[in-house]
């Protein structure tokens, strides 16, 4: 294909949302709107108008921080490990990797917040927090992966704000604020090389740091000595789900965002079709632990273990547990194995059933362990034995998703999508003012 590069730059512009778009962003903010409203009540009147009782401390909310954390992983998948590897097919989709990142350890910091009945508490963490706690390292690791995240999606936009503040159909403001925001890049030697090493440096760093969050998140249940949780697979176990619900998370965006934008010709068939392999892979990784995961308790059949272990095999939380794993994981596999499973439409349904089946599957890991505690709890009422999340909590919860998609459907709204001068460069586009230069 054979383009010009003020054609490669219309392609790859932001552009304005059409009706369907305004249309999907009302119903983003309705959703978020109900979500505040049953948020501004539990400010009211406490976690009482949870489901959340002296069995379940833990529920909906952190089931959801967990999955927001594993989505976040995408960042340093596919934008790091892929970049410091010399992966450039990757090219198209680094920006999509960054931007949902960005989105889901936002709203993981926040659904923290929001499990708090005192979110004024926060600052108890900061003012008397002990190193001792992994609540302090959880909180530690986060921020910094979020700053890193923010840094790792800014700095490939220099050159991007670049072009965009002189070849972009936005308003003048608009226009204004790119080229604020490119620090006035020009392309120099010296900023390329400045440029260069510093998401070299970013790249590197984020992993890590990324793999310290999933574990540190982890240990957050193995240091809780109960059956379920009471396992030193869990760090391992954790990051390799989070591969598979951020690289799940990637294939159905890139597949929306194509679909929605006409960007066949730059995000292929090709594309899916290694992503799919990708998806394939990390879904084998993650069998293979889920497996180690629950054969050795069973072979230990300890009273404690069996009872936990039974709730997910045969009892209470049996068909929630088998749709996660065989509809989350092994149907995934066994399409994935055929070229035709993994063509842009069957790959993108098979990335929704492992995006919702890694949602669920921490709602599996997080509940059933607490209702099974050591010491059973004297004299409360027989419902606070069980768990079931309220309509405030789902209208919560609900509200935090679709607030992570707001702000990927605002950051599309203005970024690149597609990294336009990464993008220009690979197909050995020349900008007309580069050769009046030259």
């Amino acid at each position: 294909m054979n383009i010009t590069f003020d054609q490669l730059v219309d392609d790859l512009a932001p552009k304005k949302f059409s009706w369907k778009g305004k249309l999907w962003v009302v119903f983003l903010v309705i959703v978020i709107l109900i979500g505040l409203y049953a948020y501004i009540q539990q400010l009211r009147q406490g976690l009482i108008i949870t489901g959340m009782r002296d069995y379940a401390l833990w529920g909906v909310y952190i089931s959801n921080f967990v999955f927001f954390v594993a989505i976040s992983l995408v960042g340093s998948l596919i934008t790091a490990i892929l970049r410091l590897s010399g992966v450039h097919w990757s090219t198209p989709l680094t920006r999509i990797a960054e931007i949902i990142a960005v989105a889901a350890i936002i709203m993981a910091g926040l659904t923290i917040i929001i499990d708090m009945g005192r979110p004024d508490r926060m600052l108890n963490l900061f003012f008397h927090g002990r190193l001792q706690s992994p609540i302090i390292w959880d909180v530690i690791v986060i921020t910094t992966y979020l700053a890193i995240s923010i840094l790792l999606l800014y700095y490939p936009l220099l050159p991007d704000f670049g072009i965009l503040k002189t070849h972009a159909q936005e308003s003048p403001r608009i226009r204004k604020w790119y080229s604020t925001l490119s620090l006035n890049w020009s392309g120099t030697n010296d900023q390329r090389r400045i440029y260069s090493r510093s998401i070299q440096a970013l790249s590197v760093l984020i992993i890590p740091v990324a793999f310290a969050i999933h574990t540190v998140t982890a240990w957050l249940f193995e240091t809780t000595y109960r059956p379920g949780w009471d396992s030193t697979n869990f760090g391992p176990y954790f990051i390799a789900g989070a591969f598979v619900a951020g690289a799940g998370a990637v294939v159905a965006v890139m597949f929306v965002l194509r679909k929605t934008y006409s960007l066949e010709n730059y995000i292929t068939d090709e594309h899916f079709n290694k992503m799919g392999k990708i998806l394939v892979l990390l879904c084998l990784v993650y069998l293979y632990f889920n497996i180690n995961e629950y054969l050795m308790p069973t072979y230990k059949s300890t009273e404690e273990e069996a009872v936990h272990l039974r709730s997910l095999f045969t009892g209470q939380y049996a068909s929630l547990f088998w749709t996660a794993i065989i509809g989350g994981l092994v149907l995934p596999v066994i399409v994935l194995l055929f070229p035709q499973g993994r063509r842009p439409l069957p790959l993108f349904i098979v990335s929704l059933a492992v995006v919702i089946g890694a949602w669920w599957k921490r709602y599996i890991i997080v509940i059933p362990t607490l209702s099974h505690p050591f010491l059973p709890i004297q004299g409360v009422p027989e419902s606070w034995r069980h768990y079931s999340p309220t309509w405030m909590e789902w209208s919560i919860t609900l509200a935090t998703l679709a607030a992570a998609l707001l702000i990927i459907t605002i950051l599309v709204r203005f970024l690149p999508i597609i990294p336009i001068q990464e993008t220009a460069e690979e197909k050995g586009i020349i900008r007309v003012t580069q050769i009046n230069e030259s």
